[in-house]
């Protein structure tokens, strides 16, 4: 293990350096020892060391792999497209503006992706793409992508002690009744039937023709968690074909924008 890789869970090691094995498969293959640390069986939460050995005794890994996903081969003006999106620019990280209607990862049901096209960019000319935290594939709005792993571990911790504020503005059908608040909203998850709790500040901006325009600082961070959100206040946002109802505007894009991102640099 190489020090860029220190503190990094097993099973995501696994994925980075061996192959995109499927997470139930590593857990398997820990279990019964194919995969061991400094010869120890460990679990998949196990953080490895720099230095530590990891052992390997998985030798059909690849016959083992099918390739549910095929990879995005962006073309030339793809990627110049969504380089002209870049607002910023270092040799740790980028912020994009990112589009409506482009995932950050491919996935089964999404093959145009952020993660793919970048990879191909001479902007992580010698590196990769790592994205640090995602944006619903409709949304538009700044992102943050990293060019190493110390910076997706920075922005990561950032995210998680909440020192990274993030501001979106939606344009909702109608307005909340109150117009200035925090909501806490508990939210059904999808794994395990997980409740989650969340936290989000609001404020009417302007209101004109039954049309609202709305301010969203959450505080946690949930899928579909504004758009959620915005519904139970009674003012979905406009183009939302999965919680607004209304059917005169599903074909408009998602009107929900990351607007702003806040942090400081200098905690890293």
């Amino acid at each position: 293990v190489d020090s860029t890789c220190n503190d990094m869970r097993i099973d995501r090691w696994v994925r980075l350096k061996v192959g995109k094995i499927p997470q139930g498969l590593i857990e398997k293959y820990l279990r019964s020892g194919k995969i061991k640390i400094n010869k120890k069986k460990v679990k998949s939460s196990t953080k490895v060391k720099t230095d530590d050995v990891i052992n390997s005794f998985i030798v059909d890994f690849k016959e083992t792999i099918v390739q549910k996903k095929i990879k995005f081969e962006p073309s030339k003006d793809i990627i110049k497209s969504n380089e002209d999106q870049i607002i910023d620019n270092n040799e740790n990280f980028i912020v994009l503006n990112k589009s409506s209607g482009i995932s950050v990862q491919g996935g089964t049901k999404s093959k145009k992706n952020l993660v793919d096209i970048f990879a191909k960019s001479e902007i992580f000319q010698g590196t990769k793409p790592y994205s640090v935290h995602r944006l619903d594939k409709e949304t538009s709005g700044l992102m943050i992508i990293a060019k190493n792993l110390q910076h997706t571990r920075f922005f990561g911790k950032l995210f998680k002690s909440q020192k990274l504020k993030k501001t979106y503005l939606a344009i909702c059908d109608g307005a909340p009744k109150i117009k200035e608040s925090y909501v806490d909203l508990d939210i059904n998850s999808n794994i395990n039937e997980k409740v989650i709790q969340t936290n989000t500040f609001y404020k009417l901006l302007s209101y004109n023709n039954k049309t609202s325009l709305i301010k969203f600082q959450p505080k946690t961070g949930k899928k579909h968690q504004l758009r959620i959100v915005a519904k139970n206040l009674g003012c979905p946002i406009v183009g939302d074909q999965k919680y607004n109802m209304n059917q005169s505007n599903q074909r408009e894009n998602l009107k929900l924008n990351a607007f702003k991102l806040e942090f400081d640099i200098e905690d890293n």
